[in-house]
């Protein structure tokens, strides 16, 4: 597993949990630092909502215990039916996030058996673990979901580019291969996490940006399109090589595997700014993505493949069916900028 920014922040954040356990002189600063543990969130939304959620479900879970360690002691079987009440409220509540730390407070609470100062010490405890990674998520290396998206778009890209462009040859070592395709489906898996937090994020707001929603619309898109491309690495592994084949088609199915990885590395390019919007490409891939599948399905040396090369030209075509929708996008945030930078430069001239 890779360091990363969240294990640096969960340890900075028990660190500052800790530190100021012992400046006020709490007893059982540890707590403190389970909560931090417990409240690092991946995005600053979700640290805001968990920190608002945890407060309520915290002070109620210590509430509760409070008055279950008084009336029922801290027997094994108070506590826990202290803790199946809580989840039912958590539940009830629709915070189900906060359950764990919750019931970290609850015992830790019940553990005082009605001595009121020290159940309120541990509550409080619990509260500064909390304080304490909201603020170090916020401050330290803030997360930027949008722009590690972005670029974990390009580096998944790579990867599925490389196995789609030698699926056909098999050129590529069959442990590699599996190695490989394990880390490209992983990434996608990471990929559709991130973006459900940008979707999470916007749904949760009542106001959402116009230009917020249009951007959701990209990187879902995106995502999609490189579902799409695993979609064809699935279908090759599981009927393309159990069918007959001739060299045409080998070639044919190559060649075409070969254009729509040229076609999506070209429509990465129009999002960085580096390809001007270009219809006439469009034009020209999706009449390639038609006489490929005549060709499949009605060219010569057709028939000994049989349905499952249907199947593989099928999710070909999806394929680069997604792939012309994401170049509409594309192209219609090009002519954006484009304009933008026009307007930009007339004002700057007229300035002179």
């Amino acid at each position: 597993m890779a360091f990363g920014a969240r294990m640096f922040k969960t340890g900075l954040a028990v660190t500052l949990a800790l530190y100021l356990a012992m400046l006020f002189d709490f007893q059982s600063p540890v707590v403190a630092a389970i909560a931090a543990i417990f409240a690092m969130q991946p995005s600053i939304y979700r640290s805001w909502r968990y920190f608002l959620d945890q407060l309520q479900t915290s002070t109620l879970g210590a509430i509760l215990a409070m008055l279950g360690g008084y009336f029922l002691s801290n027997q094994p079987i108070s506590v826990g039916l202290v803790c199946i009440l809580v989840i039912m409220i958590c539940m009830k509540l629709k915070m189900g996030e906060t359950i764990g730390l919750t019931l970290v407070t609850v015992i830790s609470v019940m553990e005082a058996s009605g001595q009121w100062d020290f159940a309120l010490n541990r509550f409080i405890l619990t509260i500064i673990g909390i304080v304490s990674a909201f603020l170090i998520n916020i401050l330290v290396f803030p997360p930027k979901p949008k722009e590690q998206y972005i670029k974990r778009i390009h580096i998944v890209f790579g990867k599925m580019s490389l196995l789609l462009r030698t699926a056909i040859s098999h050129e590529m070592k069959d442990s590699v291969y599996r190695a490989e395709k394990k880390e490209l489906e992983t990434a996608i898996k990471s990929l559709s996490d991130k973006y459900n937090l940008f979707e999470e994020e916007q749904k949760k707001l009542k106001r959402a940006k116009y230009s917020q929603a249009r951007q959701l619309v990209v990187y879902k898109q995106l995502l999609q399109s490189l579902r799409k491309g695993y979609e064809v690495l699935d279908a090759v592994e599981n009927h393309y090589f159990q069918a007959e084949r001739s060299e045409l088609i080998d070639e044919q199915f190559d060649s075409n595997l070969e254009r729509l990885m040229k076609y999506h590395e070209h429509i990465l390019w129009k999002f960085e700014g580096k390809l001007k919007p270009n219809e006439d490409e469009a034009e020209t891939m999706a009449e390639n993505n038609e006489a490929f599948m005549e060709q499949v399905m009605c060219g010569p040396g057709a028939d000994p493949g049989g349905l499952r090369l249907s199947v593989v030209a099928a999710s070909m075509y999806d394929y680069g069916y997604q792939l012309d929708r994401l170049n509409r996008v594309a192209d219609q945030i090009s002519r954006v900028v484009e304009d933008k930078e026009q307007e930009e430069a007339l004002f700057s001239w007229l300035r002179k």
